[in-house]
C-alpha cells in the first residue's frame, strides 16, 4: 500500500487538496492518506488525525492565543508520522506549521513536497533558505514562481492552479440568476461583496464594505448585492453589522444552489456583474469567473505594525497586491489598500466599475482574464501525481 500524509491548514488548502487527492488516487491504486485535513478532502477517502480548525489561524496575534493547541498537534502529528514514515509527505500551504515539519520528515528520510509556495516574490525573500533546507520539492501554482527556485536550485514543477481547472472558462450568467431562486432579473446590475472568509477579516472590512454599498445604492437605488457567508459565526458576525447600515436588495448566500458540491461564493460570482473583495484566492476566483473587481485590504495599525517588524518591511517587492494584478503584471483592477481604503475611495472606483459594465474597457479585461485563465489551467493532479510518483519508494 502506498502511504501518502497530507497537511492542509484552512479551506482554500482544503479544496487544493481534494483535487491533488483524487489525483493521485487515480495514480496509485491501492492508496492510503491521511494527516490533517477537511471536508473536501475528507470526501475524496482521506482520514483527518487532527480537525483542520486548529491550524486555521490569521496573523500573528491569534497565531499566539492559540499557540498551546498549534504546539500540541504539531508534536503528535511529528510523532505520527516519524513513527510511521509515509511514502510522501505534502505539505499544501500553512507554511509556518508545514515547513517546520517538513524539515524534521525530510532529515528522516521522507520525501517532503510542499504544495503553494510562500509569497517570497513579495515578502522576506530570504524564506527561500529555509525552504531548501526544509522541502526536497517545491509544486507552485503560478508560472513565475519557477525562476525564484530554480536559482537557488530548489527542485521546482510548476503544476497550473486547480480552480483554473474547476471554474468553467464560460458561464451563463443569466441561468445561474435563476438557478439562486432569488428575485434577481436579467437587466439586474448585481455587485458581489466579499469582505473575507475569516472572521477577524470580516471585522475589519464589514463595516466599510456596508458603508460604500449604502452609498452606492443612492446612485443607483435598484441594484442588487450578493454575500456569500461561510458558517454560522460569520452569518452571525454580518448580520450584526447590518444592522448599522440602511442597505437594501442585499442577500445572504449560504450555499452554492447552482452546483451544491461548489463554494457558495461561486455561485455569487457566476451570478454578478462585478465585485468589491478582500485581497486574497477570492480576487482570483473573481478573476477566472471573468468579473471586474475593486480590491481592498485593511490591517489594524498594531497587525500592520507586527508585519512590518516580522518582515522587515514596509511594503511588497512587488507593486501589487491583489492576486490577478499580479499574474497580468499591472494594475488591471484597482487596489485600495490601508489608508487609501476609505469609504470615499472605494465608492468611486465601485461607481466607475459599474459604469463600465458593457463598454470596450470592460471587454478588454475580461480578454485578460480569458488569457489568465487559460495560462493557469493544466492538469494540475495529474501533473502533481507524477511528481509524487518520482519519490515513492
Amino acid at each position: 500500500m502506498t502511504s501518502i500524509s497530507i497537511v492542509a491548514g484552512e479551506p482554500s488548502g482544503d479544496l487544493l487538496a481534494s483535487r491533488i487527492i483524487r489525483g493521485l488516487n487515480e495514480k496509485f491504486p491501492n492508496l492510503s492518506t491521511y494527516g490533517i485535513g477537511g471536508e473536501n478532502m475528507i470526501s475524496e477517502g482521506f482520514k483527518s488525525l487532527y480537525p483542520m480548525s486548529l491550524l486555521t489561524v490569521f496573523g500573528y496575534v491569534d497565531a499566539l492565543k492559540r499557540l498551546p493547541s498549534l504546539l500540541s498537534t504539531y508534536k503528535g502529528l511529528k510523532r505520527t508520522l516519524l513513527d510511521n514514515k509515509p511514502d510522501v509527505f505534502i505539505g499544501i500551504d500553512a507554511p509556518d506549521f508545514n515547513l517546520r515539519l517538513e524539515k524534521h520528515l525530510k532529515a528522516n528520510g521522507i520525501p517532503s513536497l510542499h504544495f503553494v509556495g510562500p509569497s517570497i516574490w513579495a515578502w522576506r525573500y530570504e524564506r527561500i533558505y529555509k525552504i531548501k533546507e526544509s522541502v526536497t520539492h517545491m509544486l507552485v501554482l503560478f508560472p513565475f514562481e519557477v525562476e525564484n527556485y530554480e536559482k537557488e536550485n530548489i527542485p521546482v514543477t510548476y503544476v497550473g492552479h486547480p480552480l483554473a481547472s474547476q471554474i468553467p472558462k464560460s458561464i451563463d450568467k443569466i441561468a445561474s440568476r435563476q438557478a439562486m431562486g432569488l428575485d434577481l432579473d436579467k437587466n439586474d446590475i448585481i455587485l458581489a461583496m466579499l469582505p473575507g472568509s475569516r472572521l477577524s477579516e470580516i471585522k475589519q472590512l464589514s463595516g466599510l464594505f456596508f458603508s460604500t454599498a449604502a452609498l452606492i445604492q443612492e446612485n443607483y437605488p435598484e441594484i442588487k448585492f450578493l454575500l456569500p457567508v461561510v458558517n454560522d459565526s460569520c452569518k452571525s458576525l454580518i448580520t450584526q453589522e447590518l444592522r448599522h447600515h440602511n442597505i437594501k436588495n442585499l442577500h445572504l448566500i449560504t450555499e452554492n444552489s447552482i452546483d451544491p458540491s461548489k463554494p457558495a461564493s461561486w455561485a455569487v460570482m457566476q451570478a454578478s456583474d462585478c465585485a468589491l473583495a478582500s485581497s486574497g484566492t477570492a480576487t482570483l476566483e473573481l478573476a477566472l469567473h471573468k468579473k471586474p473587481m475593486v480590491i481592498s485590504y485593511k490591517l489594524t495599525p498594531f497587525m500592520k505594525k507586527i508585519m512590518e517588524w516580522k518582515s522587515g518591511q514596509s511594503k511588497p517587492l512587488v507593486p501589487w497586491v491583489g492576486l490577478p494584478n499580479i499574474l497580468l503584471r499591472e494594475f488591471a483592477v484597482p487596489e485600495l489598500l490601508q489608508d487609501d481604503a476609505t469609504v470615499q475611495n472605494l465608492l468611486h472606483a465601485c461607481l466607475d466599475m459599474i459604469e463600465k459594465i458593457g463598454s470596450a474597457d470592460e471587454a478588454q479585461l475580461i480578454s485578460k482574464f480569458e488569457q489568465l485563465h487559460n495560462s493557469l489551467s493544466l492538469n494540475t493532479p495529474q501533473i502533481v501525481a507524477d511528481v509524487v510518483a518520482s519519490y515513492v519508494r
